[in-house]
């Protein structure tokens, strides 16, 4: 994996200064330089504006660095600055109006690069690491190994690769962890393991479970899912190629939710943690599944398969149906599962569906503090009828062609139990282009709003009744 603090210096060394200043903040500012940094400033013409830096002058080179913020506040308004200041310049943010940790995680999230092929045309600039709280370095860390993850080309990351790094996470935090594969997998997530059953790489399942050293047997359960298609042909119902080509990033939501496993693993929080990754390539052979195929599931149902495209919701009902058979207390998954939601809300507003408003709530509130945001879709019971099939208990797409990202969110409901809080995450996991501390590439949507709202449910003492 790629260096994913490359933005991050040692301890020892001198640090520059780095101003961030917004426009109702400049004149200030400027009182506080010596003239000539302050004729400098002005005649390049700085008004604070967002995304504007210029370097200062000093006797020995370069003084310091002014940002300009305007009125953005979320951490990629610094999120340009490792990759626009001198390579391997390091740098101190100078408190300001603005939060230190946004400022700090947005310059790590502009330093990552994914170098494991090709390395990076340029170092970047770093920041000194003793002004970098532990709490935004292990932000940086889980969000940089999803996006390693999602980066590396599906030829290197396969799904034994992709449930070697499930494993090697769990066991790295002395989590119980079992690989399910071979006629284990066929037994306990048959839908599941129709899905791989066209590849030439089997597919595995990978479930670890965790608990916090302050987390007694009534613990609050946590249950994550995460969809694992390394790569997505669609199937026999082919994808056109150029829909083909981003097919790596299928395994977003398993990325995401070790990612966010990672964190609160590392935090400590006081829950108890499942974890459940499905890793599978939907490929086609004389073994994978056709259009029309009946299925069974874990959970005792039978489903009519419509489109061998829509291949996500198989990896995940198995999971959910297990997961929700041992009652926890908030059941979430992640996939990047229908285009529907790219065309409701676009690649950068992932679709949260929910059956409880207090998680829901929850989820939305943390994700608008974190500038990591989702928006709400119903859950729209009229809509059920949609998956009705005359030879399955289900089909698992609709006829129609409406509301895909709604119909995909019913068919897994039906695998959770209604006393079971639950949340669906539909996500895109990826920035199609470069923008200030989102290049492009693999991207951890949502893992902030998760780690945010149960680090704030659970590490501050709130009351964990449902």
């Amino acid at each position: 994996m790629s260096d994913i603090l490359a933005g991050l210096a040692a301890e020892s060394g001198n640090a520059l200064p780095l101003y961030a200043i917004r426009p109702a903040g400049l004149d200030a500012f400027l009182e506080t330089l010596s003239t000539v940094q302050r004729s400098f400033l002005k005649a390049q013409n700085f008004t604070g504006a967002a995304k504007s830096m210029v370097l200062l002058p000093g006797a020995d080179g370069i003084f310091g660095a002014v940002l300009g913020l305007g009125a953005d506040t979320s951490p990629f308004a610094f999120g340009a600055l490792a990759v626009n200041l001198p390579p391997e310049s390091v740098w101190r943010i100078v408190p300001g109006d603005f939060s230190q940790d946004d400022a700090t995680l947005g310059f790590l999230l502009g330093a990552y690069h994914y170098d494991r092929l090709k390395p990076r045309a340029r170092p970047p600039a770093k920041l000194r690491r003793g002004a970098v709280s532990d709490r935004i370095i292990a932000i940086s860390e889980s969000i940089c190994f999803a996006r390693d993850l999602i980066n590396t080309p599906a030829n290197l990351l396969g799904p034994t690769e992709l449930a070697d790094a499930a494993f090697i996470l769990a066991t790295d935090f002395q989590a119980k962890v079992d690989r399910i594969s071979g006629k284990a997998l066929t037994t306990r997530y048959p839908a599941l393991n129709a899905v791989g059953a066209g590849s030439d790489r089997p597919p595995e399942a990978v479930f670890f479970a965790w608990a916090g050293t302050n987390a007694g047997a009534d613990a609050p359960l946590i249950s994550l899912c995460g969809k694992g298609v390394c790569f997505d042909t669609g199937g026999y119902d082919l994808k056109p190629s150029a829909a083909m080509l981003r097919m790596k990033k299928d395994m977003g939501g398993a990325a995401i939710i070790l990612g966010l496993a990672r964190l609160i693993m590392g935090a400590d929080l006081p829950v108890r943690l499942h974890v459940r990754i499905g890793c599978v390539e939907n490929s086609i052979s004389g073994h994978a599944m056709r259009p029309s195929d009946v299925l069974q599931t874990h959970a005792g149902l039978t489903v009519e398969v419509g489109n061998t495209d829509a291949e996500g919701r198989l990896v995940l009902c198995d999971l959910l149906a297990e997961a929700g058979a041992e009652n926890p207390h908030w059941l979430i998954d992640a996939a990047t599962l229908t285009g529907a939601a790219r065309v409701a809300l676009g690649p950068d507003i992932p679709a949260l569906f929910s059956n409880d408003d207090d998680l829901a709530d929850a989820i939305l509130k943390s994700g608008a503090a974190a500038d990591d945001p989702l928006w709400r879709l119903p859950l729209w019971p009229e809509y059920n009828s949609w998956l009705d099939s005359n030879v399955a208990d289900a089909n698992t797409v609709s006829a129609r062609p409406f509301a895909g990202a709604i119909v995909a969110a019913l068919f897994l409901q039906r695998f959770v139990p209604d006393t079971v809080p639950w949340a669906h995450i539909d996500v895109y996991a990826w920035n199609d282009q470069t923008r200030p501390g989102r290049p492009e590439g693999g991207e951890a949507q949502t893992l902030r709003a998760l780690f945010g709202m149960l680090e704030t449910r659970f590490a501050e003492g709130q009351s964990t009744n449902r």
